[in-house]
């Protein structure tokens, strides 16, 4: 059977061929006028990990023995997300700290007795979704005496689906692919694409508080759940499910965005819709970059609700769009199962263009005139095109550049829009001082991910060449200054990305100290023995 990657994104068939490294390698010599040497990947036999400190046989029942697993493969696989350094360091073999144990629960039973046995053992216990985190959001402690990674992808299957409410009870370990096509026989979708959609699960996205498809609107996995059932080491938690309420604080509250510290997802209730039938998209050029922005800002605050309100900025138009440099691009798209959105769009791109925005008329991508079903490929073709396929293969691009010393990597936030001119400014310059510094040069590029009527998420990129055996040190240093230039700046320290171990120097500075008090007495009541992912969002209890 084809295995996932324990370094690169995706498959083992998506890992770079020594001559597409050799290929690329010649690419940034020219490119940066240095000389690149391509070296070889290190293949899974190559592996050579610590010994697991955990015995199969310690107390441990013959079924539970039976979903658990010691191979190098698998925990090496279960070590790292997807991150700059993560990757780097899985390339180069560096598994400090696997873990011991990786077991796969068919039912909840089994999670509730591995809890059980971690919590008398003292082991960690760290649940994995799609393993696609980028902030060490599953990275096992280095001082634990054993770690169990409690991977979910045997809990796959939608259980029910209501079709009057629109409404699917959906377990946690599906991925985003199979949920789709699991709804689609109902002609129902949830439409919820995170980038990582491919490589990433229910759990995953209500653990860490994805963000999905929608720019506007239902931007987030908190839009779409209705109740969540989550398995802790004191007991089960299930909220009641409804469409609302407003009985005292949410109890999905507490676990959206827990990232796995209080307990593990097993199933939710989540909103789901009919697949949609209508679109109308367009990308519309603007001379000035606040030009650009402002007619996002005036989009949003119309609230029209367009599916796809995408900023790029003259760099990220260039780069991953194939445009001059000099002009932004705003990508409005709208969609429905019922309703034509050719009006919808003709309204979103008079605001564009009374802000300077330039599209013809016949550069609108709309479906309705073809009626119901529709689809003339809205938003496919030129720039727009471009860079949406940029977008879906970023991921893969970046097996064959992170092994060769690139320094490329994103970082994201959010503010309020009278605030935005200024965090743009300083974190373009902060994040420039630090590439120069560090790679001799570079370049910082911007998009809006989201956007709300009270603000935008801007979501950056950054690229210099490094020095090979020094780009982690050289990566640490631009995260660094772009999280101090986020956080002086007013900014979240993150949108949609969790906060994991990577990010939570920052969050500590970002949230109530009450706050964090009480996210551990929640822990405390949950997880008396704080065997639950230790390290992440609070300090080990």
């Amino acid at each position: 059977m084809p295995r996932r990657s324990f370094w690169a994104w995706g498959m083992e068939t998506d890992e770079p061929t020594s001559a597409h490294l050799q290929e690329t390698a010649n690419q940034l010599s020219s490119r940066y006028g240095i000389d690149v040497a391509a070296p070889e990947p290190l293949k899974p036999a190559g592996l050579a990990l610590r010994a697991p400190r955990i015995s199969l046989s310690d107390d441990l029942a013959d079924d539970l023995r039976d979903i658990c697993s010691v191979d190098d493969w698998d925990r090496a696989y279960h070590t790292y997300g997807r991150s700059y350094p993560d990757r780097i360091r899985a390339f180069r073999g560096e598994f400090p700290s696997p873990p011991d144990v990786v077991a796969r629960p068919r039912k909840e039973e089994d999670i509730e007795r591995l809890l059980e046995w971690c919590t008398i053992r003292g082991y960690h216990a760290i649940p994995f979704g799609g393993g696609s985190s980028v902030v060490s959001g599953f990275e096992p402690e280095a001082d634990a005496e054993g770690v169990v990674t409690i991977d979910m992808e045997r809990l796959d299957q939608i259980l029910e689906v209501d079709e009057v409410s629109r409404a699917a009870r959906i377990q946690a370990g599906v991925y985003g692919p199979a949920l789709d096509s699991q709804l689609r026989p109902y002609g129902l979708t949830m439409r919820h694409f995170p980038q990582s959609f491919e490589y990433s699960t229910l759990g995953g996205w209500l653990a860490t508080r994805s963000g999905g498809h929608y720019a506007t609107n239902h931007t987030r996995i908190d839009d779409f759940a209705e109740s969540i059932r989550m398995i802790s080491p004191s007991g089960v938690w299930e909220s009641l499910r409804l469409p609302g309420s407003g009985a005292g604080p949410s109890p999905d509250r507490m676990v959206l965005g827990s990232e796995g510290t209080l307990g593990i997802i097993t199933e939710a209730w989540m909103r789901v819709q009919a697949r949609p039938e209508y679109r109308a998209s367009a990308g519309v050029y603007f001379e000035r970059y606040e030009d650009a922005w402002q007619a996002a800002r005036n989009i949003a605050q119309a609230k029209l609700w367009p599916a796809n309100l995408r900023l790029l900025d003259p760099v990220e138009g260039e780069l991953a769009a194939g445009m001059d440099g000099r002009q932004s691009l705003l990508v409005i798209g709208f969609e429905s199962s019922d309703l034509p959105q050719g009006a919808n769009l003709r309204s979103a791109v008079a605001i564009a263009r009374e802000s300077g925005g330039r599209v013809s008329d016949d550069e609108l991508m709309i479906s309705d005139e073809g009626g119901r079903g529709a689809n003339t490929g809205a938003g496919r073709q030129g720039p727009v095109g471009a860079w949406r396929e940029s977008f879906i293969r970023a991921p893969y691009a970046m097996n064959a550049t992170i092994p060769l010393g690139l320094v490329h990597d994103t970082f994201e936030t959010a503010i309020t829009w009278d605030r935005w001119p200024g965090l743009d400014e300083s974190v373009r310059a902060a994040v420039q001082e630090a590439l120069e510094r560090v790679c001799g040069g570079g370049t910082v590029s911007c998009r809006f991910t989201h956007v709300y009527p009270d603000g935008p998420a801007p979501y950056y990129t950054f690229i210099g060449m490094g020095r090979r055996g020094a780009e982690i040190e050289a990566w640490s240093e631009i995260k660094r200054v772009a999280s101090d230039a986020v956080a002086a700046a007013g900014g979240t320290i993150t949108h949609h990305h969790a906060v994991g171990k990577l990010h939570r120097p920052w969050y500590d500075r970002q949230r109530p100290d009450l706050f964090a008090e009480s996210l551990r007495a929640a822990k405390r009541v949950l997880d008396p023995a704080g065997i639950l992912n230790p390290g992440v969002l609070i300090d080990p209890l």
